[in-house]
């Protein structure tokens, strides 16, 4: 079996290197057997690593509610606080995940981890807004591999008509995070005043901690591919490999090989990115807002009640993560079952300015959470369908690292538009006619085209693979 030398745990088989001798079918129930295996041993895990990351990624909106105050931060200077970790996010997510494929997820994740508890923790000590803009940077640098490192890590496990569900699983973090990390943030903003020091510091060095505790483990916990499963037995590990290589021979003899600098060419890649970006400003809003739209609902709320209210929506993104995720996969259908929820959710946000009932607010911020969270699983199935190897960990890293941005430019104009009309219910608008747009866009999906022939590597020729991994002559094409 060929092999490609790895930094961590020996060598790393190649995707695309099977042996022809070994079984590469079994029988329905045992495949199925296979793929359940994988999401009780692999998913769990990652779940727990995206919790921990959403956590100390937005648990800034929650420090606003008393840090604001204590350091003099405006609107728009919280604004750019939100949003500045996505500056460094774009700029190191690409190298971390050529990274990652190269070195392996274990050695890797583990890294990340570690070094982005410790800047978590340290912007619990700032004190300036200046300070804090730092740490936000050096934070969105960090933690910018784990997440397209994570989608590209679910590729090497799952076959692509179950990887929308197992996208939507890993990403029930999103919304975990909240229905979680919400009201026990709220408590220790209210409760915790340990040696004199606010609640809002212990808030972020308490929530940095756990990464450095889950770097650790992951070089126990994290096996770099199905090869290396100590939970699969030697005939299953044959079948999941066999399964994932005939899977990217067709996505090859389809769609060409494509470089990690083709990608920089690919219109598809590109045109997923402007939907990410779109949606990211959705998001990022949500994360970074929501606690000082409810705050704004009505003042008697204390931060307590304000984080049981952010649950809601939350909690209703997360039922639709899961079903739409499961039926997109059930159909074999990624387009209409991101856009429409993207479409429903945007059009919610257009009413939120002028709606002052706060059940009514929350209903529709409902359905913005449903709109959001309900998108990701279908969506992140589409770049596996155009892309693989070293091509879709840099294309799967610059999507997520270029929409991105939108976790920027979201929270920042929300902020602008939240100082000049004292209310941040009327930059929901905004955000409303961005997802609007992600969703047309996805509708337009099919008219990007897959010939990429830019996006291709000039040295590889588009060539039909063999079942067992050998390039064949080059096509006609």
């Amino acid at each position: 079996m060929a092999v490609q030398e790895s930094g961590v745990g020996g060598a790393i088989p190649l995707s695309g290197a099977i042996d022809p001798t070994g079984p590469q079918t079994l029988p329905a129930g045992r495949a199925r057997g296979v793929v359940r295996k994988v999401h009780i041993w692999v998913l769990p895990f990652l779940l727990l690593l995206y919790v921990v990351s959403v956590l100390d990624r937005v648990n800034i909106g929650f420090a606003a509610l008393t840090m604001n105050k204590d350091l003099a931060i405006g609107s728009e200077q919280f604004g750019l606080l939100s949003g500045i970790f996505f500056i460094g996010y774009l700029l190191f997510g690409v190298p971390s995940n050529i990274i990652l494929h190269k070195l392996g997820a274990r050695l890797w994740v583990s890294v990340i981890l570690i070094t982005w508890g410790i800047v978590a923790t340290c912007t619990g000590l700032a004190h300036s807004a200046e300070q804090l803009y730092v740490l936000r940077f050096l934070l969105g640098i960090a933690e910018a591999g784990l997440f397209p490192g994570m989608i590209l890590y679910l590729s090497y496990w799952f076959p692509r008509r179950q990887r929308a569900q197992a996208v939507a699983l890993f990403m029930v973090a999103l919304p975990l995070a909240s229905v979680l990390g919400a009201p026990v943030s709220g408590l220790i903003l209210d409760h915790v005043r340990w040696f004199g020091i606010g609640g809002w510091r212990w808030l972020l060095i308490l929530e940095g901690f756990p990464p450095v505790v889950l770097g650790g483990l992951a070089l126990i916990a994290l096996p770099n591919r199905p090869e290396n499963a100590w939970f699969l037995n030697a005939e299953e590990k044959q079948w999941l490999a066999s399964e994932l290589a005939r899977e990217e021979q067709a996505t090859l003899a389809e769609s060409g090989r494509v470089s990690a600098l083709g990608t920089l060419w690919s219109g598809r890649v590109w045109y997923l990115c402007a939907i990410y970006f779109a949606m990211m400003i959705g998001l990022n809003a949500m994360n970074f807002w929501l606690p000082m739209v409810l705050r704004n609902l009505s003042s008697s709320y204390s931060n307590t009640a304000v984080g049981g209210l952010v649950m809601i929506p939350h909690a209703c993104g997360l039922v639709a993560m899961i079903l739409i995720s499961r039926h997109s996969d059930r159909v074999q259908e990624r387009r209409y079952h991101a856009a429409i929820p993207a479409l429903i959710g945007g059009a919610a946000l257009l009413f939120i300015a002028k709606t002052a009932n706060p059940a009514a607010a929350i209903a529709l911020l409902s359905l913005m959470g449903i709109g959001i969270e309900g998108f990701f699983g279908p969506f992140w199935s589409l770049p596996g369908e155009y892309l693989t190897g070293i091509g879709a960990a840099s294309g799967i890293a610059l999507i997520n690292s270029v929409g991105n941005l939108g976790g920027f430019a979201g929270p920042y104009l929300l902020g602008v538009v939240a100082r000049q009309n004292g209310s941040a219910q009327s930059g929901f608008v905004f955000v409303g006619v961005a997802m609007l747009a992600g969703g047309l866009l996805l509708l337009g999906l099919m008219r990007v085209r897959g010939n990429d022939a830019a996006g291709r590597s000039r040295n590889l020729p588009k060539r039909k693979v063999t079942a067992e991994g050998s390039p064949d002559r080059p096509s006609a094409n």
